[in-house]
Parts: structure tokens; sequence; C-alpha cells
């Protein structure tokens, strides 16, 4: 029982101890979701929704921040991870879940999960609807090095769409991020190419790795392993045109989740790698 209270009071003074730069740390993740990639809050609920990524169990999580733990779980049945990357909701009963990871660009079965959240069960088991598509501009699997921007970690549902935006994996890396658009509806679909944003030129530090929705005022979020770029003050879905503004986290780790919790805060975590990252962070904004 020592131990265990001086092993517990270690790790207690090692987390309050690191430099988040702009980051508060607010829990290290239940092991559960030590490959957590995406994350999203539905209603009003005080439950953050999450999936692991490749190789995992096709279940979506319902973790509680309150007591830092898991306290539902809905498992798909009629799916399959192959590369669930990123999760996001209409704002009401239901998620969706995109399993379009691509590292390599020479997927042809991307898919995007639906799923209505069971009421008042703490583990449950759906089929989902399947929305599969492919993207309009990729004609090679994979294409040449050069041209590996086919990669989807990232998307948000508004107004019966999806938006999806690409990490880019070229080997002449420029920051350049794809927005495909596309039905929120079961069925097979072409995702239209319909913009692009240039991040920045680090290979490292501006890759899009996950993406929120604010419902409130209309705010965009990307977010990298170190940067999280807010977009605001845009015509229709017209995103790009935005006003922008790049927030430097100053904290570089596995980060591929991202969610508003209201207009001014955003829940963001990281995996767990060598012992590090893990957690769940806030991040205010200005």
């Amino acid at each position: 029982m020592k131990y265990l209270l001086l092993l517990f009071l270690g790790t207690l003074t090692t987390s309050s101890c690191q430099d988040y730069g702009s980051l508060s740390f607010t829990h290290s993740l239940p092991k559960t979701l030590k490959e957590i990639s995406g994350i999203t809050i539905a209603r009003d609920s005080s439950l953050i929704w999450a999936v692991n990524d490749s190789g995992n169990k096709a279940i979506i999580y319902g973790y509680q921040p309150g007591s830092n733990s898991i306290v539902k779980t809905i498992s798909v049945d009629n799916g399959f991870n192959r590369d669930w990357e990123d999760i996001t909701t209409d704002g009401e009963s239901t998620l969706y879940v995109g399993d379009f990871g691509n590292n390599q660009n020479y997927r042809k079965d991307l898919v995007i999960y639906t799923v209505t959240i069971p009421d008042s069960i703490a583990h449950s088991k759906v089929d989902a609807s399947k929305t599969t598509f492919e993207l309009e501009d990729q004609k090679k699997f994979p294409p040449k090095k050069k041209h590996r921007n086919f990669d989807i970690e990232a998307f948000v549902y508004s107004e019966g769409l999806f938006y999806l935006f690409t990490r880019n994996r070229s080997s002449k890396f420029d920051g350049t991020t794809k927005m495909y658009r596309l039905p929120a509806q079961p069925g097979h679909y072409t995702a239209k190419l319909i913009d692009t944003f240039q991040t920045c030129k680090d290979y490292d530090d501006c890759q899009v790795t996950g993406a929120s929705l604010d419902r409130q005022n209309g705010k965009l979020a990307l977010l990298s392993y170190n940067k999280v770029w807010i977009f605001s003050e845009y015509e229709n879905d017209e995103f790009f045109s935005a006003t922008v503004e790049e927030i430097k986290l100053k904290h570089t780790s596995q980060k591929e989740s991202i969610t508003f919790k209201g207009s001014n805060t955003l829940f963001i975590a990281d995996e767990r790698s060598h012992m590090q990252g893990g957690n769940l962070y806030i991040l205010r904004l200005k």
C-alpha cells in the first residue's frame, strides 16, 4: 500500500511539474484510450465521446472527465476499425466515426459510420449506417510520394454535409491541407475537393490531425502536434476564406483529438507513446 501511494504521488508530482506550454493539464487518460485519435461532445452532455485508431476494437467510448473514467461504450457490430481517425457529431444525438486513416495513400475502402447514441445504456451494441466514398482527385493507389496528400485524419459535420481535411504526407511537404465535401447520408459518394489551406512548412509540426466545429458561433479548429488554427467570420462553408488565428501550443506530442467545450474552450488529447502523452488538456481561447 505504501509503495502504491508513493507511486501515485510521484505520478501526480511529475504531471504537475511538466511544462505543457499553452495547455492546461487535466488528466492522464485511462489506458483503454492510449491510442486516442478523436474526441467530440454531443448534446449538452458531460461526456466526451472518444475513439482509438488502427488495430483497436470498433468501440466508441463515453469518457467522463470529472471522474476520469469510461462510463459508457458503444460497440459497432457491423463495423471494423481499420484506421478510425476522428469522431464528430451533429450536436444532438448522432455520432459520426471516420474510418479513413490512409498513411500510405492506397486505401479504396474509406467509410464513415453513423451511430445514434443509445439512451441510458452503459454498454450497448449497435449496427451503424455507412457512408462510403472516394476522393475525386485521387487516381493512383498509392500515388507517387510527392503527391501523397490523400490521408484523412480530421472531419466535421455541418448542415447535412461532411467536411474532410487531409494530413499531407507528401515527400515535398508544403503544409497544404485539402478540404473535401460529401453528403452525410448512407450510400456511396465521390468527395468533392472544394478548397485548400497552407498551414506551415514544417513536416513534423504542420500536418492536420484533428478538427472541430463550434456550433454556437461557427468557429472551425484544426489541430497539429503543436498548433491550432481557428477559422472564423466566413460565409457559408468557405472556411478557408475566413479570418485565421494560429495558436502555438508550445508543447509537441502526438495530438490527434480536439473538440470545442463552449466557444472559448477546447479539449485536446494526445496518444500515449514512449511513456509520454496519453493526456487530456484544455486550451482556452482569447
